[in-house]
């Protein structure tokens, strides 16, 4: 299994998004995501978390909240890919935004941001956030782009 970070930047009623549109192998190509990506060595969520959003953003965090974890099971080819997303919101950060080489970056309105193409499952994380849910434990398999099975806090959610 694989540990990661993502994070939602708010400014206001925007959400910091990242178009994923430079990398021709890319699990996320032409998806919108929020900014994150993989542990290095030893570090923490928290860690991980801040040196991502620096690295894809320019943006220094002040202020970030662990709002659950998700657990991404990907069926492809007959073999099986797992990943532990430590999920964070934040609304204090310093710095301006520079270009990001895994895509473009872009704030972009929570009311736009349902019909930019992501995820199945983004959208069941995303509704969790925005209604300010207590910490929380997702499961989400997928096979292929196609979302098979959610479990939310132990119960099957589809």
């Amino acid at each position: 299994m694989v540990n990661t970070t993502l994070c939602y930047i708010t400014r206001g009623d925007e959400v910091l998004m990242l178009h994923r549109v430079k990398k021709e192998k890319d699990i996320n190509k032409d998806k919108w995501i929020g900014v994150g990506g993989k542990f290095e060595g030893t570090e923490s969520p928290d860690e991980c978390l801040l040196r991502e959003v620096y690295e894809e953003t320019g943006l220094t965090l002040t202020q970030w909240t662990c709002r659950g974890v998700v657990t991404f099971l990907l069926e492809e080819n007959d073999s099986l890919f797992g990943e532990f997303m430590y999920l964070f919101t934040a609304d204090g950060f310093e710095g301006s935004l520079k270009e990001c080489d895994e895509g473009e970056l872009q704030w972009v309105s929570r009311e736009f941001l349902d019909s930019l193409p992501k995820w199945e499952g983004d959208k069941i994380f995303l509704d969790l956030l925005w209604q300010d849910a207590p910490f929380f434990l997702l499961t989400l398999r997928y096979r292929g782009d196609r979302l098979t099975r959610a479990v939310l806090n132990g119960k099957k959610i589809r």
